[in-house]
């Protein structure tokens, strides 16, 4: 293949990571990589046959079912647990991130993991979903290599909150459970129009939305702040994402609880999370202070 090899230093340890041309499918899959990749496939096979089973209610589930999962996901697992811009008691806590398992983007603790070594080392060899391995290695083929994420990135050391919580070890060891017991009550339920309109249509529009953030928010769109990386502001990704594809802001402002940072920048987590924190409910919200973003303002 060509490849070569670059220490990359981390603390006290020095990892070596694979440098060049992977081969992406031709080569050893380890059985999280099967699980992960069926997984995928099932869902956008399911899709593809929605419009042979097709009922408008149906539809309708998937796009609700879309927006909750896909809130749950933005607004506990990303902005809760990954960089805790606020609290919330656990009676809330767990609901909002037991649903986020729908949006079928694995358990938190994994999730959780991968995007703090995101932030950590983004952009750089050791960056998980890297926009500089290509478009559709950050948008979606890194999923499916763990052991190049092992590689690159080491044990998952970084979630030690999450792993001291019987909730969270109990999601990790039990997720696919959960999902196909759902999928079988959506199809006892709703038959084949719910299973590929709803779990199909819903999921495929999750996923997308999701690797768009990792892909296209690296590539284009703009910077208002100097980030000193590849995140971009995609303003026309922002109602669909519930306000995560404002990248740039978020790279600046990583532990903000608000991506959207400007009136006209809509953000719909950050309108769940002001609603909670009106009724008492998120508290130590995170916001950036003026000091802060004078030293991420661009050089006038």
């Amino acid at each position: 293949m060509g490849d070569t090899t670059k220490e990359v230093g981390s603390g006290s340890s020095l990892k070596a990571v694979r440098k060049g041309k992977r081969a992406y499918f031709f080569r050893k899959w380890t059985r999280v990589d099967v699980l992960r990749a069926s997984a995928v496939g099932a869902v956008h096979l399911l899709c593809v046959l929605a419009p042979f089973n097709y009922k408008w209610e149906a539809l309708l589930f998937g796009v609700i079912l879309a927006v909750v999962t896909n809130l749950s996901i933005t607004f506990s697992y990303h902005r809760n647990l990954t960089h805790r811009s606020f609290k919330l008691p656990k009676w809330l806590e767990y609901p909002f991130a037991y649903s986020a398992l729908f949006a079928l983007q694995g358990h938190p603790i994994d999730w959780v993991s991968t995007h703090r070594f995101h932030h950590q080392f983004t952009d750089s060899d050791r960056d998980p979903h890297s926009p500089m391995e290509g478009f559709w290695f950050s948008h979606v083929l890194w999923i499916f290599d763990t052991s190049y994420i092992r590689e690159k990135c080491g044990k998952r050391n970084n979630v030690m909150d999450l792993k001291q919580q019987w909730f969270y070890r109990f999601l990790q060891h039990t997720i696919g459970l959960h999902i196909l017991t759902f999928w079988t009550l959506v199809y006892y339920l709703g038959g084949l129009p719910y299973l590929t309109c709803g779990v199909g249509v819903g999921g495929v529009i999750g996923y997308h939305g999701t690797w768009l953030i990792n892909s296209a928010c690296h590539i284009w769109g703009s910077q208002a702040w100097n980030s000193k990386d590849t995140s971009r502001n995609v303003w026309w990704l922002g109602l669909f994402t519930m306000g995560e594809s404002w990248h740039n802001n978020h790279h600046a402002f990583e532990a903000s609880a608000r991506h959207g940072l400007e009136w006209y920048q809509v953000d719909i987590t950050w309108y769940l999370i002001r609603f909670f924190q009106a009724l008492g409910l998120a508290t130590d919200v995170k916001l950036p202070s003026d000091a802060q973003k004078r030293k991420m303002a661009f050089p006038r």
